[in-house]
């Protein structure tokens, strides 16, 4: 018998070739875990699973084991590294353009990184590279703007789509801002959250924080309490101490009671320090670890009351209908990103720790619906820009601090 790798007699066409998997490389500081970043990147894998479910979809990032245990089940083909990171960690100063100039040789080059070789591999096959949103590419953390100048690298030898969401960009390190600009002048998508960052980078679009993508669905629970409190020690020049004054001040001229009270943790531990100086002062509050507001969601409740230092918090709590007290703890980092919430419509008012003072409660009722809506409609056509068509149509709505301004694309 002759074996010729016919299946019969007839001339049938050959099986077309199976459609290549897409694949998708989103860049972010999950895992830690913080609830902000966390919920960044799971607004962007719920997306990615509704509209991509059959695309490999992986996530870089520093903490790569416990980023998927927390985000596993967002999407059925996530996959988290840390690559990016580790390049970044390997720069030999904290300057910017060390960093940067270290990072794009690895990539380049993966012998000087060996280490990381078949993780540089990855980077050359993807299709999208994605810097999802947050506010980690600052002054805080001057290392990583090895993220974007890897991602730039990877992507003019392989050709991917590269994008920058969401970001938050000051205060960003002296000296650094035309490297800034250099690099992303190397994306095809660059949209920001609020305007200092539009500032740094003129021309770019400022839409909002990714997270208006897909804002989480909290249902209103029962039993929530009146007051919630989420006040953070771990940024900023203050000392615990001061913050627990800061805060018993507070809860003491509007008059509530311990049993009114709710305790929120956005970061396990850290956000435990100031209420813990409280704890014989608010004996009958209840307390949130960040595992239950993770896997339950928060305490929400429309008509209520925050005093948050978190900014995450702040545009959820808004979103479902609450008031509350923005407490920036850091002039330079977080009264920038709760004031790009209040000028949207949070309702919110602000409340800088440098300057002390009892404020009145707040009276607000969150952001409206129709802002919502606007928030909506504008990431989904960043997002529609990233991984779909890479045309956007530019909407100039009447609403204030929402227009985009222009969209950048590479030039070819």
């Amino acid at each position: 018998m002759t074996f010729d790798g016919s299946a019969g007699g007839g001339s049938e066409s050959p099986a077309r070739a199976p459609r290549p998997r897409r694949c998708h490389y989103l860049i972010g500081p999950s895992g830690f875990p913080n609830f902000g970043d966390e919920l960044i990147a799971a607004t962007w894998l719920r997306y990615l699973a509704r509209t991509e479910p059959e695309a490999d979809v992986w996530l870089d990032t520093h903490s790569p084991g416990p980023a998927q245990l927390l985000l596993n089940d967002l999407h059925p083909r996530l996959r988290c590294t840390d690559t990016l990171w580790r390049l970044c960690g390997e720069a030999p100063s904290d300057d910017p353009w060390e960093v940067a100039n270290w990072v794009q040789s690895a990539v380049n080059d993966p012998g000087l990184a060996p280490r990381w070789d078949a993780g540089i591999d990855l980077l050359g096959r993807t299709d999208v590279l994605h810097l999802i949103g947050g506010g980690y590419l600052n002054a805080l953390w001057p290392r990583h703007i090895g993220l974007l100048a890897g991602a730039a690298a990877a992507a003019r030898r392989s050709g991917a789509r590269t994008a920058m969401t969401g970001q938050g960009l000051t205060p960003f390190p002296p000296g650094a801002t035309d490297l800034l600009r250099s690099l992303a002048d190397r994306f095809d998508v660059v949209d920001v959250r609020d305007d200092p960052s539009a500032a740094l980078l003129p021309g770019v679009v400022r839409t909002c924080d990714d997270v208006f993508l897909e804002p989480p669905e909290q249902r209103p629970t029962a039993q929530a309490r009146e007051f919630v409190l989420c006040v953070q020690s771990d940024i900023g020049a203050f000392e615990p101490s001061v913050l627990a004054a800061q805060v018993l001040g507070l809860l003491r001229a509007w008059e509530v009671h311990p049993e009114q009270l709710a305790v929120v943790e956005g970061i396990p531990r850290v956000d435990r320090a100031v209420p813990a100086l409280l704890e014989h002062e608010l004996a009958g509050a209840e307390f949130h670890p960040f595992r239950d507001i993770w896997r339950h969601g928060l305490p929400l409740a429309p008509g209520q009351t925050w005093i948050s230092s978190r900014y995450h918090l702040h545009l959820v709590a808004a979103a479902a209908g609450a008031s509350g007290l923005a407490f920036s703890v850091s002039r330079g980092y977080y009264t920038t990103k709760h004031r790009s919430l209040i000028d949207l419509g949070s309702g919110w008012t602000s409340f800088d720790a440098e300057e002390g003072g009892t404020p009145d409660r707040p009276t607000g009722t969150g952001f409206p619906p129709h802002v919502l809506r606007r928030c909506r409609d504008l990431k989904r056509s960043v997002a529609t820009a990233v991984y779909g068509s890479q045309v956007i149509e530019e909407v100039r709505p009447a609403t204030r601090r929402l227009a985009l301004r222009s969209w950048r694309t590479r030039s070819s």
